[in-house]
């Protein structure tokens, strides 16, 4: 229900105006002629104050306000395309050797080429793939060979980290030297 203040004002009189002496002796009279009145003073005051406001506010069309943005993004087609491949840096290397890196094309060279050449071509070529290249050692020479080859790497790697150690005993050691001059 939209009314102006006037009529507004004038409702509420009618209203109000109900609970006056010709009315007294109905049920549904709550209020005396004086709370009436003051009832009458107090929304003069504070709701009929701003009236324009409340008006303004729920009876007026806004302008809506749309926020938004338009992105264009290019997708990446299929490698026959003359686009170049993305970035290996911005992919993790799980997602790029799943989906983008092509599949090895040894297999499909092998294939082809061992039915090319036939059954009896094929099999010395699958001999040598398949022979141990450990055979001739034994397993206390492999044993002490791998002994030896992390010995070294070990060697060189503790040395660089004594190495390191020093240079920062030293900074450390120059900076205490200078707090105890200060």
């Amino acid at each position: 229900l939209h009314m102006s203040l006037e009529d507004s004002i004038k409702w509420l009189g009618e209203v109000m105006a109900e609970i006056g002496p010709s009315h007294k002796n109905e049920k549904w009279n709550i209020f005396d002629v004086k709370q009436a009145s003051a009832i009458v003073d107090y929304l003069k005051i504070s709701l009929f104050q701003h009236y324009k406001l409340y008006e303004f506010l729920f009876f007026s069309a806004r302008e809506e306000i749309v926020i938004g943005t338009e992105q264009l993004i290019e997708v990446v087609n299929p490698a026959d395309h003359p686009f170049p491949d993305p970035l290996e840096e911005g992919i993790s290397f799980d997602i790029y050797s799943t989906f983008i890196e092509p599949p090895p094309p040894l297999d499909m060279e092998i294939k082809g080429l061992n039915q090319e050449q036939g059954p009896g071509e094929s099999q010395p070529e699958a001999d040598t793939s398949e022979t141990d290249l450990l055979v001739g050692f034994t397993i206390e020479e492999i044993k002490s060979v791998l002994d030896q080859v992390t010995d070294d790497i070990l060697i060189s790697i503790q040395t660089e980290i004594n190495e390191k150690l020093q240079i920062q005993e030293e900074a450390f050691n120059a900076r205490i030297e200078k707090l105890k001059k200060a």
